[in-house]
């Protein structure tokens, strides 16, 4: 009798991995790919493309750029959460991101002053 509920637990537990993959597939692309529109990043791709008429070059030396900062991100990522405690992790970057966010904030508000 015992035998049916674990082969269940088994079937739960694989879909769980699948949904969960799924989850953090689309929520990373979509982050991603809102992030990056309109992005300096493009422009430049777009630039490159406009003057170079080579724009399959352009393509894949701009997705390989992507690919390889992506890889960065990640294994940095994932150095962070493997040699830092999570907790600390959250405040540090949160620090990180107001101080970015004032900075910028204060930026804008001089060049408004200025002009």
């Amino acid at each position: 009798m015992g035998q049916p509920n674990s082969d269940f637990k088994i079937e739960k537990s694989d879909a769980n991995d699948s949904n969960s993959f799924f989850s953090i597939l689309i929520t990373s692309f979509s982050t991603i790919f809102l992030a990056e529109l309109g992005d300096k990043t493009q422009l430049a791709t777009l630039i490159l493309s406009a003057q170079s008429g080579r724009p399959l070059i352009i393509f894949i030396a701009a997705a390989l750029a992507l690919i390889t900062t992506s890889l960065l991100g990640v294994l940095i990522g994932r150095w962070i959460a493997n040699n830092l405690p999570r907790q600390r992790f959250t405040i540090v970057s949160g620090i990180i991101m107001l101080s970015l966010g004032i900075y910028l904030v204060s930026q804008g508000l001089i060049d408004f002053v200025q002009n």
